[in-house]
C-alpha cells in the first residue's frame, strides 16, 4: 500500500515538474513582439549625448531629439509605455544580445561589424563624415587638409568613424579618443587638429559652442545609413518595427519630426 502510495505521489510530482517545464519553456519561446505586447513595456536604448537625437539636457533632465519623438510615436502604435535605459555605442551590442533593452534607438550607423552581431530596421536618416576643429586653426581650411603629415584627427571611441578613419587616413595621426578625455577637448586643448563627427552632432558644436568649425567634404565621403538595432532572431518584431517606420514615411510624420530636430538634410522618406 504504501509503495502504491509512493509510486502515485512520485508519479504526480514528476507531471507538475514537467507542466512547470513545459510552462516555463512556452514563456522563453514568447517571441519578442509578444512579449512587448503582454508586457505594455518597450524598453529603449539610448545614448542621451546626442544632440538632436537622444539628448538629456544636463541643467533640466529632459530628453529631446528626432529618436524621442519617434520613440513616443511607437509607444502610441503598440500600445505600450516606453521605458529608455540608457546605453552607449560601447554598449550597444552587449545592451541588446544581453536583453537589456528590447531596441536601440539611437540613430545606429549600420556597418558591417555591427550587422554580423545585430539585425537592423530599414534607414531613417543618412549622414556623412564632418570634420570639427577651431576657428583659430588655419591649418584645416579645407576637407584636403585633414589627411596631412603632421595633423592630428581625434574619433571617440566606440562609434563608426573609427573604422572609417583607420582606413581612410595615410598620413595624418588617428587619437581615438575614450572616456573620461571627450574628442572637444582634445581639440579645444590643440592636442587635436580636429575630430570626425556625424551631421547631428556637428549641428550641437555650431549651436553650443563659439569655437567651433565645421570642414565638410567637397563630394560624398562616407555615407552612412542610420537605422534601428535589435538582437537577431526576432523577424516579427523587426517586422512591426519597418511597417511603423514606413507608415511614418507616407503619413509625412518622419519628414515633421526631422525638420524639428534640424535634420531633415538628412532625412531619408523612401
Amino acid at each position: 500500500m504504501k509503495c502504491a502510495r509512493s509510486v502515485f505521489f512520485l508519479s504526480a510530482l514528476l507531471l507538475g515538474t514537467l507542466h512547470l517545464s513545459a510552462s516555463a519553456q512556452s514563456n522563453n519561446q514568447k517571441n519578442k513582439l509578444q512579449q512587448v505586447l503582454q508586457s505594455k513595456e518597450l524598453r529603449v536604448c539610448i545614448w542621451p549625448d546626442y544632440y538632436g537625437i537622444t539628448f538629456r539636457n544636463p541643467k533640466t533632465k529632459t530628453l529631446t531629439g528626432i529618436d524621442i519623438d519617434i520613440s513616443i510615436e511607437l509607444e502610441k502604435e503598440l500600445g505600450v509605455k516606453v521605458k529608455y535605459v540608457d546605453s552607449s555605442f560601447p554598449e550597444l551590442i552587449d545592451n541588446l544580445l544581453k536583453n537589456k533593452c528590447d531596441i536601440a534607438m539611437h540613430a545606429v550607423g549600420v556597418t558591417p561589424p555591427r550587422k554580423a552581431k545585430l539585425e537592423f530596421s530599414q534607414a531613417y536618416l543618412r549622414s556623412d563624415i564632418y570634420a570639427i576643429t577651431t576657428k583659430s586653426n588655419e591649418a584645416i581650411q579645407t576637407w584636403q587638409d585633414i589627411d596631412k603629415p603632421g595633423r592630428i584627427i581625434a574619433v571617440q571611441d566606440g562609434t563608426l568613424m573609427v573604422s572609417i578613419m583607420q582606413n581612410s587616413l595615410k598620413s595624418a595621426k588617428l587619437l581615438v579618443v575614450t572616456p573620461p578625455l571627450t574628442r572637444e577637448q582634445e581639440v579645444e586643448s590643440g592636442r587635436a587638429d580636429a575630430f570626425m563627427t556625424d551631421f547631428p552632432y556637428s549641428r550641437r558644436m555650431l549651436e553650443t559652442t563659439d569655437w567651433a568649425r565645421v570642414v565638410g567634404p567637397s563630394k560624398p565621403f562616407n555615407l552612412t545609413d542610420y537605422a534601428y538595432a535589435v538582437a537577431p532572431g526576432e523577424p516579427e518584431f523587426l517586422a512591426r518595427i519597418n511597417s511603423f517606420i514606413d507608415k511614418m514615411k507616407k503619413d509625412g510624420r518622419l519628414k515633421t519630426i526631422a525638420t524639428k530636430h534640424k535634420l531633415d538634410p538628412i532625412v531619408v522618406t523612401n
